[in-house]
């Protein structure tokens, strides 16, 4: 993938600050947000420990504390569909965008909330990241870091701004951001292009970081370029639409 100089990691070791409750509906959740709507990357497949079952389940929570929804990729197998139902369950509102191919619910079990079918995963792709506000990405594999990786490089590219988060729960990410740093350190990431990731232990404290997040990038001369939410068959076409 192309890199520019942009902003890539950023730790949060303090905790989270809970801001004033709004007293016009008892149903409005104590939490401000700014986000209407995060995007969350996360693996099929539960995992071997607790903790990361447990971090997806208070991760929902949060979310519908804060008022957010989600948006993923859908079904309720794994961490994805721990996540998705605790927002469910919690009466926040789930989107999950899911190919074709692997709607049948034997492949990916039943999406709590709204399904969006699209035709292939680069149009799932594009389609969570123009109803996402910010992304967080649990603990995953192969797919998780693939999404992760691209909205950080659509980050750097300038293609959006919006925050994107990593929960390190019990250091599952530590190599992967010792990775970021040896690559800055080799020159193949800007040192100004550590701002990009906001990593965090748990959902409180990750949240919040990422409602403090400022862009520190901005490449004007491919600030319009993005990835069309209807994407041709093997053709990536440039539109203004995942920017806002």
């Amino acid at each position: 993938m192309e890199q520019e100089e942009a902003s890539t990691t950023k730790t949060i070791t303090g905790s989270s600050t809970s801001k004033p409750a709004s007293n016009s509906s008892s149903k409005v959740s104590p939490l401000r947000s700014r986000f209407r709507r995060v995007c969350v990357f996360c693996g099929s497949s539960a995992g071997k420990k607790a903790s990361y079952q447990l971090a997806a389940v208070q991760l929902g929570q949060q979310l519908v504390e804060r008022g957010v929804g989600l948006v993923y990729g859908g079904g309720s197998v794994g961490l994805m569909g721990l996540v998705s139902r605790a927002v469910h369950n919690g009466g926040g509102q789930v989107i999950g965008v899911v190919p074709k191919a692997v709607l049948p619910s034997e492949l990916i079990g039943e999406t709590p909330g709204e399904l969006k079918a699209v035709s292939g995963m680069h149009q799932r792709k594009a389609e969570m990241a123009r109803r996402a506000d910010a992304f967080v990405a649990l603990p995953g594999g192969y797919g998780t870091l693939e999404e992760l990786l691209e909205v950080i490089t659509w980050a750097q590219l300038g293609i959006h701004d919006k925050p994107v988060g990593l929960l390190n729960v019990e250091g599952y990410y530590d190599s992967l951001l010792a990775f970021i740093d040896k690559a800055v350190d080799e020159g193949f990431i800007a040192p100004a292009a550590r701002h990009i990731i906001v990593a965090a232990p748990t959902p409180g404290e990750l949240l919040a970081g990422l409602e403090d997040y400022v862009p520190a990038h901005h490449d004007a001369s491919s600030a319009k370029l993005t990835w069309e939410s209807s994407v041709d068959t093997n053709t990536m076409v440039c539109s203004p639409d995942i920017s806002r």
